[in-house]
């Protein structure tokens, strides 16, 4: 028998809230890849918004990087410390402004990972071919306006 939260009235929301977990628990049994990553969540977490900001056209500065990830400075400068010890990332000097440093993720990672990446395509690639690319654009959408509502709820809720 399956036990269920009660919470008095909050049937419905409770309904919500279990299908948000749901969700997200789902998500992380996505695996694009065939083998293990040698990065733990944050670290990954760190290299797709590298990544993303790349992409965007952006580079990303340390404290720009805690804002994104939701912790302290020191810690993504513990992690970027890691991370360039083992080639995966560089701290790059601005031309101008020499104490600013960018994070970039080094051209030898960027070679490394390039298979992998090609896989993730080619996943992604039929995923939307089964899925449907209509139905994965209002997917995204969708997800996205849920996830700007939310920070913005939370945004709000921490400046009162």
């Amino acid at each position: 028998m399956k036990k269920r939260l009660i919470l008095g009235n909050n049937g419905k929301k409770e309904e919500y809230l279990a299908k948000l977990f749901s969700i997200l628990k789902k998500s992380d049994y996505i695996t694009f890849v065939d083998k293990k990553t040698n990065f733990n969540h944050t670290e990954i977490r760190l290299l797709s918004e590298i990544l993303w900001a790349q992409y965007e056209g952006e580079r990303l500065i340390s404290t720009q990087l805690a804002q994104r990830l939701g912790i302290t400075r020191s810690a993504v400068s513990q992690i970027v410390n890691r991370l360039e010890a083992q080639g995966v990332v560089n701290r790059v000097p601005d031309e101008v402004d020499r104490k600013i440093a960018y994070i970039e993720i080094s051209d030898e990672t960027l070679d490394t990972y390039g298979e992998d990446m090609e896989k993730c395509l080619c996943f992604v690639g039929r995923v939307v071919e089964e899925f449907g690319e209509d139905n994965f654009n209002e997917m995204h959408r969708l997800f996205v306006s849920f996830i700007d509502l939310a920070q913005e709820m939370i945004c709000v809720k921490t400046e009162k």
